[in-house]
């Protein structure tokens, strides 16, 4: 069957120019009310292989695969940003709290009543005191920092996840006066500790003797291992009964300060301020966006740069639809001349080309999205893979905080992706499609 080009016959609506590229016949036709434009025809044409455009369709291939990769890596980058953003965020937020209302010199002499202001705020689920401090933590010959939180367990439970995440023992077997401790598992693993030995807890504030300055020490039994997966919090956080901190370093009835769960986490800057306008200034308020400020804004210009460097796969890839476009547009020129020389308008030519670079970025970007949301949804099952293929682990849980590697597709990146590489490859046809409307028709069949 050969293949025809359609054409009207200039501005009359009676009859078409119908001429064969193959034969290179020429015949007229009657218009029929159902027949697409001649233009959506030869574009769809154009972008099918040929004996002699067999190069340029290869060309057009790479296109297609070089958008469709460059959509697939970017939404599955964007899906993983999304996912170990949420996660870390998560497993601060189940040890950390929303909000801290901290006493000036990191004492608090009322935190009943700061308390009891807190929860009134419709914002705010609960709130716990605690005691923070450092201190050094020593078992044989191991001796480790820690980050010292005395809190009252049943409080505890109310504005944490600690509870949930336990690996031997319990919070609850913290009482007062008991000098318990829970520890971090990188920390007790550090200190080569299990439940039910015994570490040395050295308090840096000093007491006086004849003898001179000495170090505070108090011995505590383990009463429990937790692991958040978070190695910030596993390898540093000691938990021991509020009580027993306050008597450790000696500060009487006083709290640190007191720690908030929102029913809104995003409602954590609001709620601040209005409670430190609420309280005065001898309480200071913060979030748990300050308190991570500088990790969460990190990710956050990761994620952007990220965004712009794979999007560069893209841009790539739509310069390969410009010189398939040029050789299609060298390859097609006697076409052209003859398409030009029965009617068709230059703005007709131009649309031929328009339709197949379109073509190409279309297929490119369906593609690519499709393959994105497949990989990125599976993410949890190829990372996996590729670590036991390769014998290493992406992520190393002391540097990224994580192990794994975490997964969250959102709409919004696909859609935005799949906008940015459909118009760019359209764009990417403009300059072709324009070069093949102003060539010449008697110029191009001089040599023909």
């Amino acid at each position: 069957m050969h293949a025809k080009f359609i054409i009207r016959n200039g501005r009359s609506t009676r009859f078409l120019l119908v001429y064969c590229a193959d034969c290179g016949t020429l015949a007229f036709s009657s218009l029929v009310p159902t027949l697409q434009s001649y233009e959506l025809f030869i574009g769809l044409r154009y972008t099918r292989a040929r004996q002699r455009s067999r190069f340029i369709s290869f060309i057009s291939m790479v296109s297609v695969i070089g958008i469709a990769l460059g959509i697939t890596v970017l939404v599955t980058v964007l899906s993983v940003m999304n996912g170990f953003q949420r996660e870390v965020r998560t497993r601060i937020l189940g040890v950390a709290s929303h909000v801290q209302l901290v006493g000036m010199d990191n004492t608090l002499t009322d935190w009943r009543r700061v308390a009891d202001i807190a929860v009134r705020n419709d914002e705010v689920i609960a709130a716990a005191p605690y005691v923070s401090e450092q201190g050094l933590l020593s078992s044989g010959d191991s001796v480790r920092g820690a980050y010292i939180r005395g809190i009252l367990p049943d409080e505890e439970e109310k504005v944490a996840d600690i509870a949930k995440h336990m690996v031997s023992g319990s919070l609850a077997q913290l009482k007062g006066g008991e000098f318990r401790v829970v520890l971090g598992v990188e920390l007790a693993r550090a200190l080569r500790v299990v439940v039910g030995d015994r570490v040395v807890l050295i308090a840096p504030q000093g007491q006086v003797t004849p003898a001179g300055i000495l170090p505070r020490l108090r011995q505590f039994t383990v009463a429990g291992i937790f692991a958040v997966d978070h190695y910030e919090f596993d390898s540093g956080l000691a938990l021991m009964h509020m009580e027993d901190a306050q008597r450790l370093y000696r500060m009487g009835d006083k709290v640190s300060g007191v720690r908030l769960k929102l029913k809104d986490l995003f409602r954590s800057g609001a709620v601040m301020r209005e409670l430190a306008g609420v309280l005065g200034p001898s309480v200071y308020a913060t979030d748990w966006t300050r308190l991570n400020a500088n990790f969460f804004r990190a990710v956050d210009i990761e994620k952007r740069m990220m965004f712009l460097i794979v999007f560069l796969i893209i841009a790539v890839a739509a310069f390969n639809i410009v010189s398939s476009l040029f050789m299609a547009v060298k390859d097609k020129q006697a076409d052209i001349a003859i398409m030009r020389t029965l009617g068709a308008s230059p703005g007709s030519v131009m649309k031929i080309f328009l339709i197949q670079g379109t073509l190409i970025g279309l297929i490119g970007t369906l593609a690519g999205v499709v393959f994105g949301i497949l990989l990125a949804s599976n993410v949890d099952v190829v990372v996996p893979f590729i670590e036991n293929l390769l014998g290493f682990k992406f992520l190393s849980k002391d540097v990224y905080q994580i192990s794994d590697l975490p997964s969250e597709l959102r709409a919004s990146d696909v859609l935005i992706t799949a906008f940015f590489s459909f118009v760019v490859s359209v764009l990417a046809t403009i300059y072709p499609s324009y070069r093949a409307a102003k060539i010449n028709p008697a110029e191009a069949l001089r040599y023909e």
